[in-house]
């Protein structure tokens, strides 16, 4: 009998599954195998890493699926194969332990993971097995979307317009992988999923989170956001109102299905499914972006910015870090991601604004930052955001238009419900002070029950001069 691995990475589900259901159509047994990587474990800055345990309770969760599948297939059982230890080793083993014909895996397309598979595909040939990967995180890869003159876009206007243009129903049709279950191969017996403390790590704080791992995690906040979409475009922008989806964790681990996700608002067809389907298009852009020009990892899309003399300063590096800058948005917008993990995605924009632009501090380490502390961590997404706010990227935000954390804060969240939420030392400052609460006199701070300087910083630089620093940091850079 005829038989393959499917090697489960950023796609932790058991439907709409492009490799599964290849696999299972074309072969007659199915193993299918998870592993946690050692390679990107052992980089890993902290034991304790909310990611590391999303994908632990999401495997868990997987598992249970796959040979609750099998069963309703009228098979024995199935499950996932898992191991711990360096992925470009282990897949190639256990393919020869198992006496597959081929791997099959969804396609990444991160330079790190390329490079991997590149290794593993190497090792399976030398064995003789084969390894195939298709498009299952994005809708439209690499080249399906191209100019006129066939060549990559680099602004996101015309890119969307396209995308938008090319999209039906086939793009966005799921794969039946529940008729096919039948094929799955049962598992050893033995086999199980590891503990968290057997990998090394320990718990978190997730589960107190409101951000349900798996696939039932997603479906819920799916379904939560379903009856919601019609108000995205006007809620999105606003951090203390229940406005965007919070799905960013289940696509990066891939828990939701972006074909089910993108058919549900392109079926839609009202302004706010229109809007938040606009945001998987940025998603599918970033992606392209990585996959064409994957110098962006280190350097900036636009190279004449890469002459950009950024400051060190280490203590207002640690300030924004922390959050205390003396700017209220700001740092509770760090205390957010330091509490949780998670960033409303207006307050990305505001905070990388605030490190590149009014402290003059390189983006590349405010990317590093987020790429340790979000749950929703992705390269693409990340790198193109924190370049579309540092200026620096393809189609940014111009060098000239800086966010003012004061007017931010008013505009977005106006009655300082997020501010309060994440900063309890202003939760008694007068709403007309709560977003500069500085310019509050000894009398109001005494009411208030905060001093200035002592419970709460003064602000680490004035912003109108730091605005024209980055004006002149950034005239050097273009002549």
């Amino acid at each position: 009998m005829s038989s393959a691995l499917v090697w489960f990475r950023r796609d932790l589900r058991s439907f709409d599954h492009a490799a599964l259901y290849h696999a299972l159509r074309r072969f007659g047994r199915v193993h299918c195998v998870f592993v946690f990587d050692t390679e990107i474990l052992d980089a890993l800055p902290s034991r304790s890493d909310r990611r590391v345990e999303f994908i632990w309770r999401s495997v868990q969760e997987l598992d249970a699926a796959l040979d609750a599948l099998s069963r309703r297939a009228g098979g024995s059982g199935s499950g996932l194969i898992v191991r711990h230890g360096r992925a470009d080793e282990l897949i190639p083993a256990l393919a020869a332990q198992l006496g597959v014909e081929a791997v099959l895996s969804n396609r990444d397309y991160e330079p790190a993971a390329i490079a991997r598979d590149r290794r593993v595909a190497e090792r399976l040939a030398e064995a003789r097995i084969g390894f195939e990967d298709f498009k299952d995180q994005v809708i439209f890869e690499r080249d399906e979307i191209l100019t006129q003159g066939g060549q990559p876009y680099s602004v996101f206007t015309p890119y969307r317009n396209a995308w938008l243009k090319k999209l039906d129903g086939f793009y966005v049709q799921a794969y039946p992988v529940e008729r096919y279950a039948a094929q799955l191969a049962p598992k050893a017996a033995g086999e199980r999923v590891p503990g968290l403390e057997e990998l090394g790590f320990v718990p978190t704080n997730l589960a107190g989170l409101r951000m349900p791992t798996g696939m039932n995690g997603g479906r819920a906040l799916f379904a939560d956001f379903a009856g919601r979409i019609g108000r995205y475009r006007e809620a999105r922008d606003f951090p203390a109102v229940k406005g965007v989806s919070y799905l960013s964790t289940h696509l990066r681990f891939g828990t939701v299905s972006v074909r089910e996700l993108a058919a549900f608002a392109w079926a839609d067809g009202g302004a706010g499914a229109q809007s938040w389907l606009g945001e998987l298009v940025w998603r599918d852009f970033y992606h392209m972006i990585l996959w064409h020009h994957p110098r962006v990892v280190t350097g900036s899309f636009r190279p004449e910015y890469d002459r950009i003399a950024w400051d060190a300063a280490p203590e207002l590096f640690a300030a924004w870090c922390e959050g205390r800058t003396g700017y209220p948005l700001v740092d509770a917008a760090m205390r957010q991601l330091d509490a949780t993990g998670y960033m409303h995605n207006r307050l990305r924009m505001i905070v990388a604004s605030f490190l590149t632009k009014d402290l003059g501090v390189d983006w590349r380490r405010g990317e590093r930052h987020f790429a340790d502390h979000l749950l929703d961590y992705d390269l693409a997404a990340n790198n193109g955001g924190w370049q579309w706010a540092a200026s620096t990227g393809c189609d940014a935000q111009p060098y000239f238009r800086i966010f003012n954390p004061v007017t931010q804060s008013l505009r977005f969240d106006p009655e300082g419900r997020f501010v309060r939420r994440y900063l309890p030392e202003l939760a008694r400052v007068p709403d007309k002070y709560v977003h500069a609460p500085w310019k509050m006199g000894a009398a109001d701070q005494t009411a208030a029950g905060v001093r200035i300087g002592r419970d709460y910083p003064v602000p680490v630089v004035d912003h109108a001069t730091a605005r024209e620093r980055t004006l002149a940091r950034f005239a050097v850079a273009r002549d």
